[in-house]
């Protein structure tokens, strides 16, 4: 009994210890930043989009894990000012055509799996989710201090986002948009 309560014990204070390591910093999304560029056959219009919330876990300080929450409705374009197109294109972007952001106001990405590469570099396999389509998509964090940053290609058709695709309609010539788009992720925690 003695040596059932010692091992009990011991079990105790090696979970509470491997628990203890776990930590979760939350996001600071309005110092938090996320830029897009999207391409089309006859140049590109680039953009931000705002985080409505994030975590990134960490154990014995590497990189663990991470959630995060996209608010779809703050899409902005960047390169237009007001009077030059920037509120039809901003409109169209929240449209059905794209993200649908009546319906489908936020996204999500979810770590699934986490490797390291080097010091600061780690790949990063998660589940994107854009108007309740979810895919797996693959990039690279660094994470420096109380900053990380990334570089992911999305492909939008893969959500459902067709719109203007040269894969899915003929004739485009030079309206054709590709299909990837590009996001720049700057994280503060």
């Amino acid at each position: 009994m003695k040596n059932f309560k010692t091992i009990a014990i011991a079990l105790l204070v090696a979970f509470g210890s491997f628990t203890a390591t776990a930590q979760e910093k939350k996001v600071d999304v309005k110092a938090s930043k996320i830029n897009w560029v999207g391409k089309k056959v006859t140049g590109q219009h680039e953009g931000t989009i705002d985080l409505k919330s994030g975590v990134l876990v960490f154990k014995s300080n590497k990189l663990a894990g991470g959630n995060f929450t996209v608010d779809m409705t703050t899409i902005s374009t960047t390169d237009l000012k007001a009077g030059q197109g920037k509120e039809k294109l901003d409109g169209h972007l929240k449209a059905d055509d794209f993200f649908g952001t009546d319906k489908y106001p936020t996204a999500k990405l979810v770590f699934k799996s986490i490797g390291k590469k080097s010091d600061n570099v780690y790949s990063v396999t998660a589940d994107l989710t854009i108007k309740d389509i979810t895919n797996s998509v693959k990039f690279d964090i660094t994470v420096n201090k109380n900053n990380a940053t990334a570089a992911l290609k999305v492909d939008r058709t893969k959500y459902g986002i067709k719109y203007g695709s040269g894969n899915f309609f003929e004739g485009l010539g030079d309206k054709a948009i590709y299909d990837e788009f590009e996001l720049a992720v700057d994280l503060k925690f």
